[in-house]
């Protein structure tokens, strides 16, 4: 991988989990959706996909087939995802309950597949030792909290916690594809 790819995954890697974050956050302050709110989250959720097979990309060959499988499978959901975000603005869904309500089963089963590609990668990544484990291991438990959070009666902060570990997972990620290792010379 050039340089130049590097870099776009990295910084990728960053903006748009933290574009996420700002809108689980704006989300909550409003208490429901927002145009500006939503169209934030749009553009956060479309390079997703992008993104995590760049992640891939940079830990080849040692993150093997199932990282490959996980990339794929996460990347899939948030296609659906973005989707997701463009009906809420269509219908002018005031919030989150109100939209998976409408969304039904076929948000839940891309919800699914969203954790289980999530952990997929989380996994294969952990092995791969390519990416710092402190980051990978706050995206796994980003994936699992957003499960264990989203089968429980909780505030809908709460349910936020996980999204904001995952995406602090992910910023972690592409910070360490553009900084230099510990012990070596900056870039």
């Amino acid at each position: 991988m050039d340089g130049w790819t590097r870099r776009l995954i990295a910084w990728g890697a960053m903006i748009a989990p933290a574009l996420h974050t700002v809108t689980d956050a704006m989300e909550w302050a409003q208490g429901g959706f927002s145009a500006p709110q939503l169209w934030i989250n749009y553009v956060a959720f479309v390079p997703l996909p992008a993104i995590v097979l760049g992640l891939y990309a940079a830990q080849r060959p040692a993150i093997g087939r199932l990282g490959l499988a996980g990339a794929l499978a996460y990347g899939y959901a948030f296609i659906y995802f973005a989707h997701t975000t463009l009906v809420a603005l269509a219908t002018a869904a005031p919030d989150y309950e109100t939209l998976w309500t409408g969304l039904g089963a076929m948000y839940t089963a891309h919800g699914l597949i969203m954790i289980a590609g999530g952990l997929a990668f989380g996994w294969a990544s952990l092995q791969a030792r390519v990416l710092p484990r402190i980051a990978v291991t706050a995206f796994l438990i980003g994936i699992l909290l957003n499960t264990a959070l989203g089968l429980l009666p909780v505030p809908d902060l709460l349910q936020t916690l996980g999204s904001t570990v995952r995406n602090l997972g992910l910023i972690g990620m592409g910070w360490a594809l553009i900084s230099p290792p510990p012990g070596s010379p900056a870039r």
